[in-house]
């Protein structure tokens, strides 16, 4: 076997209504969120046998991440940081990831598009 070394798997625009924010209006109307998570594993295993079992489940990462943003926080900081928490507990191939969390149209007395938190971490 050829060791290609790592890849990249991005989960982009994954859209969720969630109740994140530290006013009350955040917390009893809620936003709408985009999360965008990129993740860096080793997909030799993957690429060779064309197996499920041996790769990085999509669906089972954006199960993680839809009960994460189930879970109200006050700050979209703590929620990255949960969301990078679960899934490197959850998957330990991964060795570094990076979340960005947006909040459309945030409450700031001006139009704002979105307000945004990205972390990462490695492994």
């Amino acid at each position: 076997m050829v060791d290609t070394g790592m890849s990249k798997i991005y989960l982009e625009g994954m859209e969720f209504y969630a109740y994140h924010g530290c006013h009350g209006e955040e917390q009893k109307f809620g936003n709408q969120f985009i999360v965008d998570l990129e993740i860096t594993l080793d997909t030799d295993a993957a690429a060779q046998s064309d197996r499920l079992e041996d790769a990085l489940d999509y669906a089972r990462v954006y199960e993680l991440v839809q009960q994460e943003m189930n879970m109200r926080s006050n700050l979209l900081e703590h929620v990255a940081g949960r969301i990078l928490d679960r899934i490197f507990s959850c998957f330990p191939q991964i060795r570094h990831a990076e979340v960005k969390v947006s909040k459309l149209h945030p409450p700031m007395g001006g139009f704002v598009r979105c307000a945004a938190v990205s972390q990462q971490r490695i492994k």
